[in-house]
């Protein structure tokens, strides 16, 4: 839809230009693939900071792992040239395809957004989270922050940036790439929201890993040195949730729905990667 109170779009090219756009103030956000900011009325922004204009690579392949730029667009990951060896490229396409938006949208919609508008449903927040993903933020400063994205994202449409701050790229460590993994994912249509998406990980050297997204407000990650019986990790997943942020409810799912599916997931992937 038309922002029809944006009185300025600024394109910038280097960091200083960045820092001096993005100073904080509330009438002031980043823009990058737009498809979110564009689909809601946002009467309080009239500037809008134009960051593809920064020219970051999208995505980038080394020996420590793979780096997104908060830029890359989310249907890039399902061609990045990845090493035979990084087993868990299967979340790629299975998290891209969770997302249930249409080719044009996933070519212009971006990793960093999906993260940064933390719905507690976001594919790229269960994918990076999922592997260990951390967030290098650029602070106001001048200096850099760095958050695992388990704990960027800190509830429904809220996240650990500060006044000021960029999210310029999530760094994923290839100890979690060469992870084999599992998925499960459901939601209440088969092109609707994702209402429990659960991925597990076991890792070379025996350890496991369970995130759960989308039936809770934000990430919740399990770890163990080893794969643990399946009614350990159940009774663990629950009453982590009931503690702490309870089970996310909304019109895509109902909470005792939700705990259900996911209890369920958790076991499966455990029976999966024993």
């Amino acid at each position: 839809m038309d922002l029809n109170t944006i009185e300025t779009i600024i394109p910038v090219r280097d960091r200083d230009a960045l820092r001096r756009a993005h100073d904080g103030d509330p009438t002031t956000s980043v823009l990058a693939g737009g498809t979110w900011l564009f689909s809601l009325p946002q009467p309080h922004l009239r500037t809008l900071v134009d960051l593809t204009t920064l020219d970051w690579e999208p995505f980038t392949v080394t020996d420590a792992g793979l780096r997104l730029a908060a830029t890359c667009p989310i249907g890039a990951l399902e061609s990045i040239p990845v090493p035979t060896d990084w087993t868990a490229r299967a979340l790629f396409r299975q998290c891209t395809r969770a997302l249930l938006a249409s080719y044009k949208v996933r070519s212009v919609a971006t990793v960093g957004g999906n993260v940064c508008a933390a719905l507690p449903a976001g594919a790229m927040t269960s994918l990076t989270a999922a592997l260990d993903g951390v967030a290098e933020l650029w602070v106001a400063d001048g200096g850099i922050r760095r958050v695992p994205v388990a704990e960027f994202v800190t509830g429904d449409n809220r996240t650990a940036l500060e006044p000021g701050e960029v999210l310029r790229a999530i760094d994923l460590p290839v100890t979690a790439l060469r992870a084999t993994t599992a998925f499960r994912r459901v939601a209440l249509a088969r092109l609707g929201r994702s209402a429990s998406l659960v991925v597990g990980r076991r890792e070379e050297d025996g350890g496991f890993t369970l995130t759960v997204t989308a039936s809770t407000p934000y990430p919740l990650v399990f770890s163990h040195p080893s794969v643990p019986d399946p009614r350990t990790l159940v009774a663990e997943v629950e009453e982590r949730v009931e503690a702490g942020p309870g089970w996310f409810d909304d019109v895509h799912g109902a909470p005792d729905w939700r705990r259900a599916t996911t209890l369920r997931f958790a076991a499966e992937i455990v029976e999966e990667l024993s």
